[in-house]
């Protein structure tokens, strides 16, 4: 398939700039893939599509102030590092800017010398760092002082509570970027949820930019995809694995949740509990095992996410449901509305 398959017309005014002042009250566009009937309704909604004894899965991967801003030894240009995955160690993939300030060899100053890296290899690929980075106390102390939340590039206002682009069960710092679909989520919600017999399971994926990354190969199979680090405790590969057995229907909130499950399930859709580093690519012709129901947000056009939700579906259906999104004018991208796919 090529990659202009994936592509839409967006008017640059549905691109959200901020969130909702009430998480819950954003709009839900309904895809029923049996039938191909779209529904518009509001994310609460949700409530009654879930029945007793399904389980909804989510990320509770909390995005870190991955954005640092330092310069380079013996240089006063300033150099921007945006934190991707951390490989132990003190040693972490990153993206810098400007690239060519960042050879290998080059060592980095934050914060008057509290946190300090040397750039020790630069992957020919992509282009990224890998910076092995010394400091005294806690890293996440010394990110929570320095760094600053790295909001997508479309988002062009301020963010006034960082705590909006985090979800209310976001618990393991990690990620370069929200599992966005679950923002429209709030504690009451969930609440109401649970009560009505609905398990809660919990992943962790930390989200790095390869889920985001333009594809820029026209054919998408030659698209190589990044890793990421993902964990599931027994807990939850129990809960998921019972309703399974007890008939109970498998809800992923998000593409990173989906992509999750999907890199550990078997062909009878059984998950275990282990952690590890995923690069699944998920696209049209791809065989679900252990995701039966999407709730998503709206992607980018001629994204990898955006071929993900068309292999869940079909991607007629993801085309026509999207021109209908732009028609009624649905807020897309991270702060935008939210789309459950049946």
């Amino acid at each position: 398939m090529k990659k202009s398959d994936f592509y839409f017309d967006l008017p640059e005014r549905l691109i959200a700039q901020h969130p909702l002042q009430q998480r819950d009250s954003s709009r839900l566009l309904v895809l029923d893939r049996a039938s191909g009937n779209v529904r518009h309704q509001h994310f609460t909604d949700l409530l009654s599509y879930l029945s007793p004894g399904d389980c909804l899965v989510m990320n509770n991967s909390r995005v870190i102030p991955a954005r640092l801003m330092g310069q380079a030894e013996g240089r006063t240009t300033p150099i921007e590092v945006l934190l991707l995955n951390d490989r132990g160690n003190g040693l972490w993939e990153c993206l810098t800017r400007p690239g060519k300030k960042t050879r290998e060899g080059v060592r980095l100053s934050f914060g008057d010398g509290l946190l300090t890296g040397v750039v020790e290899s630069v992957n020919p690929t992509d282009g990224n760092r890998f910076i092995r980075f010394q400091h005294e106390g806690i890293f996440l102390e010394l990110l929570d002082k320095l760094g600053s939340m790295p909001l997508p590039p479309y988002i062009r206002e301020k963010l006034d509570d960082p705590e909006r682009y985090q979800t209310v069960y976001s618990k393991m710092p990690g990620s370069a970027a929200a599992p966005t679909a679950g923002l429209h989520f709030t504690k009451e919600l969930l609440e109401r949820i649970k009560q009505k017999g609905i398990k809660l399971a919990f992943v962790t994926l930390h989200v790095g930019l390869g889920t985001f990354r333009p594809v820029k190969e026209e054919e998408i199979t030659d698209h190589i995809m990044h890793a990421e680090w993902y964990t599931i405790d027994e807990t939850t590969a129990k809960t998921i694995n019972d309703t399974r057995v007890s008939g109970g229907k498998i809800w992923a909130v998000g593409t990173t949740a989906t992509r999750t499950l999907e890199s550990i399930a078997d062909e009878a859709g059984t998950v275990r509990a282990e952690s590890g580093w995923t690069d699944i690519f998920i696209y049209p012709g791809y065989h679900f095992k252990a995701v039966d129901h999407l709730v998503t947000n709206f992607h980018l056009p001629e994204s990898t996410l955006m071929m993900l939700i068309s292999a869940f579906a079909t991607r007629e259906q993801i085309m026509q449901a999207y021109h209908q999104a732009v028609q009624a004018e649905y807020r897309f991208f991270s702060f935008g509305d939210a789309m459950l796919i049946l």
